[in-house]
């Protein structure tokens, strides 16, 4: 069942991912937890992830900010790191603060995930609120934004709902927007992925390659048809997808529907 739940969530998750700028680590990661230990499913999660964002800067390369990617993209490689070196501990060590069930399925709310699902539902309210609405971020706020995004992205993959957050608030170009945003996801994933090698086992991921290179398979496919999908789309409609998409994932993480 895992050979077909898995790589189609993977399809799906990033032809999403193409258009938003985040949602296929939030939402494959849960998916995979299913099969695997959680340090082992951050793995093989992270290396989808970053197969998937190799092949998008590929498609959009020719329209990436090189300015904000330093200013954005350089404070969450740094952040990264850090997050990454705590995610062990995480998980051996989790503060479960209530645990409920529906039907057969039981579910646990996390400290962790309490606080990353509020932050991402108050980032959301930029594009719903009118006093929020034309607030825009300075040079300064990009760095600040650029370490929450990276350590969460460090911590357990969930990187690009914060980094969105800020990014869609400096009105850049469609194409930019998610050219910059894949460049800057690159750079989070090169980090963490340096640090999972020295603290995860990668034996699991070489025993499962099978599955893992479909998933990655279907990943890049989901992306080639979003970067076709791509024109068809205005930087409002994006805009929403992203506010929409922000709300359901914050309210989900909430309630532990997504670990």
């Amino acid at each position: 069942m895992s050979f077909f739940i898995i790589p189609l969530t993977a399809l799906l998750a990033s032809l999403l991912t193409f258009f938003s700028g985040f949602g296929l680590g939030t939402i494959l990661l849960p998916v995979f937890a299913v099969y695997y230990p959680a340090p082992i499913a951050v793995l093989l999660t992270a290396i989808v992830h970053f197969s998937n964002n190799i092949f998008k800067i590929g498609l959009v390369y020719k329209n990436i900010h090189w300015n904000l990617v330093l200013k954005f993209g350089f404070p969450s490689m740094l952040a990264a790191l850090l997050g990454a070196y705590f995610l062990k501990n995480l998980f051996n060590n989790p503060i479960i603060l209530w645990v409920y069930g529906i039907g057969i399925y039981s579910f646990s709310i996390s400290l962790f995930n309490l606080i990353i699902g509020f932050l991402i539902i108050s980032f959301s309210l930029f594009e719903v609120m009118p006093v929020l609405k034309n607030l825009s971020f300075k040079s300064n706020k990009l760095f600040i934004g650029g370490l929450l995004s990276g350590f969460f992205g460090g911590l357990s993959g969930h990187q690009g709902a914060l980094r969105s957050a800020f990014l869609v608030r400096l009105n850049l170009p469609k194409e930019r927007f998610i050219a910059t945003g894949t460049a800057i996801a690159c750079l989070v994933d090169v980090a963490r992925m340096c640090v999972y090698a020295f603290t995860l086992d990668f034996t699991t991921a070489l025993t499962h390659s099978s599955i893992l290179l479909i998933s990655v398979a279907f990943a890049i496919f989901g992306a080639f048809i979003g970067n076709k999908l791509l024109k068809k789309i205005t930087i409002g409609f994006l805009k929403w997808v992203v506010t929409i998409f922000m709300m359901i994932i914050g309210v989900m993480m909430i309630m532990g529907l997504l670990s």
